[in-house]
């Protein structure tokens, strides 16, 4: 293949760039176009995987035939089998009507399967038999139908381990990739960044009847240390912004700085204690996150016991057990922040609790009633209120002192004996 023929296919489908893996793959798809084998792209989020489906499609004797894109990630599992295969009238709640799937549809034609990673398994092996004999079922019917579809699939991860974790049928990755393409990213194609940024500047200049942007030497190095994690897109959206929002259209080093977002992580890490193949999910953070703060509550508890027990008197060793707890930050409402502090009555911000719990270390323990439950799972209400009803009858129900001497506003006493009936 000469480097007319591939110039001339950049100019047609709108490739800009030279570089050698955007050159062998765009070979690569010129190539299989005639043929009817199936093709795997592979690349990352926004390299531009669609385009060199269409390219396929218009290069193969399918063109005059339909072509449908379809992201298989953007379709809920319940209905991903209706949408691509259709279903009879009547087989599952709502299906008022009979309706087409994409195979009946794109009959003659190519059908697009973007993300398709993200297919279900038992729609996989629907789809094996579609590529390997060109027969499938509608939803809800017995009748077996033809099909002459050219599929090609894309993904933007490594189908290989999501074989390996069982995720994606083995057989139906092999049947997929006869012929694999790999859309090589954005930094990884040196000069062609800056031959779409000054395309993407002409659209843009173009549409809101601007002047186009132009870099500065600096500025294009600065553009050439970043990895553009959502590629053609990503660049895209950042070159429309300056051409709306920068009235000096010299791009300076500075100026592109504040276009490109920096390279740190969005999410704190919470939890490192999987091996390093394996995948935690944000319900898995979350049942740790609330399993550590069980812990914490169940020893603080143990810790107010222990306090009480003591007449306020703590010893090292057990504030070395529970040093944990002392260090930690406390969670208190930031309108009313807890201090804590040796020489005056022990506040503990208890998490399950929205006001403090204060205890008065001059009061002998024999004068509080309480009971230990056998499973260390010590009542802080309880303990409250008991505190409240000492308080108050040291006061002679007066309900002013009482809170002062809790360390309470009067209004959140009068709460608390409303709550729990003193």
């Amino acid at each position: 293949m000469n480097e007319t023929d591939l110039q001339r296919i950049k100019q047609r489908f709108g490739i800009i760039g030279n570089s050698p893996q955007l050159n062998h793959a765009l070979e690569v798809a010129m190539q299989i176009a005639p043929t009817d084998m199936s093709v795997l792209i592979t690349g990352e989020s926004g390299s531009g995987k669609e385009s060199f489906s269409k390219i396929i499609h218009q290069l193969s004797a399918r063109k005059h035939g339909p072509f449908i894109a379809i992201n298989c990630g953007a379709i809920p599992e319940g209905t991903i089998d209706s949408e691509l295969f259709g279903h009879e009238k009547g087989s599952f709640t709502g299906a008022i009507d009979a309706r087409k799937g994409y195979f009946e549809v794109t009959n003659k034609g190519t059908l697009f399967l973007d993300e398709i990673a993200e297919l279900p398994l038992n729609t996989q092996a629907r789809l094996l038999r579609v590529l390997e004999v060109g027969e499938f079922i509608k939803v809800g019917s017995s009748k077996v139908q033809k099909t002459d579809v050219r599929v090609i699939a894309a993904t933007n991860i490594g189908l290989e381990d999501a074989v390996q974790k069982g995720k994606f049928r083995e057989d139906l990755f092999y049947r997929l990739s006869t012929v694999p393409i790999f859309v090589p990213p954005l930094r990884d194609r040196g000069s062609d960044l800056e031959l779409i940024f000054r395309k993407f500047a002409a659209d843009f200049s173009e549409k809101y009847k601007t002047k186009p942007l132009k870099l500065t030497p600096e500025a294009i190095s600065v553009l050439h240390t970043f990895r553009f994690p959502g590629n053609i897109r990503q660049l895209k959206n950042i070159v429309e912004q300056m051409s709306v929002l920068e009235m000096e259209k010299t791009i300076t080093a500075d100026v592109m700085r504040k276009y490109l977002p920096a390279a740190k992580s969005i999410h704190p890490v919470l939890y490192q204690g999987h091996k390093e193949n394996e995948s935690l999910s944000e319900r898995d953070l979350l049942y740790k996150v609330l399993f550590d703060l069980k812990n914490d509550v169940t020893d603080l508890k143990k810790l107010v016991h222990e306090i009480i027990e003591n007449d306020g008197n703590v010893s090292s060793a057990v504030l070395d057990k529970h040093k944990h707890l002392l260090e930690a930050e406390p969670i208190h409402n930031p309108t009313e922040p807890t201090v804590v502090e040796p020489a005056s009555p022990l506040v503990i911000d208890v998490p399950e609790q929205p006001t403090p719990t204060v205890f008065d270390t001059h009061t002998k323990i024999e004068d509080i009633p309480h009971e230990l439950e056998e499973d260390d799972s010590l009542s802080i209400e309880k303990k409250e209120k008991e505190l409240i009803i000492k308080a108050l009858r040291k006061n002679n129900n007066k309900r002013k002192y009482a809170a002062q001497d809790l360390g309470i506003s009067e209004r959140t006493l009068y709460r608390k004996i409303k709550q729990y009936d003193v």
